[in-house]
């Protein structure tokens, strides 16, 4: 079981990227999938999130409007679209996802980190002004 992102690397501020989280060895099916990030000498945040039972989604107020998350059809990819980025994006970021086949649906989104079983090993985002 593994989860491997791409889609990092430097952009100007405006610009946009588009990050990928892949599930290696099972499905994102029933799942919670989260974007976190981590930036310098700062804590590990959790940004977006996707419940991929019904596709409902949640981005923190900083994000909202710039940052889309999705998933394929296939339910193994979870995309997270990021345009107008801004310096204060850099950070590496992670995906998480936990298995939701036993929460109560609709989900109420977890936010600590610990509540999350599968994580990737972040990819860089880097933007200049």
């Amino acid at each position: 079981v593994q989860l491997v992102e791409s889609g990092g690397g430097p952009v100007q501020a405006g610009g946009s990227l588009r990050l990928s989280c892949v599930a290696s060895g099972f499905s994102f099916d029933d799942h919670v999938v989260g974007w976190f990030r981590q930036a310098p000498g700062q804590g590990r945040e959790v940004m977006s999130q996707i419940s991929t039972s019904d596709g409902a989604t949640y981005h923190i107020d900083s994000v909202k409007g710039r940052f889309t998350i999705s998933s394929d059809a296939a339910r193994t990819t979870v995309f997270l679209q990021m345009d107008t980025l801004k310096p204060e994006d850099t950070a590496v970021y992670y995906c998480a996802a936990v298995d939701a086949s036993h929460y109560e649906h609709p989900v109420v989104f977890p936010f600590m980190r610990y509540e999350f079983d599968y994580w990737g090993q972040g990819t860089q985002v880097t933007v200049s002004s």
